[in-house]
């Protein structure tokens, strides 16, 4: 994943937005997509180093927000996918 996915933002895009339809499918709530995201989120800000500019924005944004914005930025990146923004 981390050598396909992560090197081009739109790349890496398309894969939440397939995996929040994924989980969608399975029946399971915007909250819970939200938490799952967050999870992601967490793990990719502890292993993962950027690959581009995007990333590094969203890296040092998770790395400065508390855990109240942290979920805000999960539900804004779902929300961007969900919604099909290119």
């Amino acid at each position: 994943m981390a050598t396909t996915v992560l090197t081009n933002f739109e790349k890496w895009k398309q894969f939440l937005s397939d995996r929040v339809k994924a989980a969608e499918h399975i029946g399971l709530s915007e909250e819970q997509i939200s938490k799952l995201a967050k999870k992601i989120g967490d793990f990719l800000a502890d292993q993962v180093e950027p690959q581009n500019e995007q990333e590094r924005l969203l890296s040092d944004l998770w790395k400065v927000a508390d855990e109240d914005e942290q979920k805000t930025i999960a539900r804004l990146m779902v929300k961007m996918v969900s919604d099909g923004i290119k």
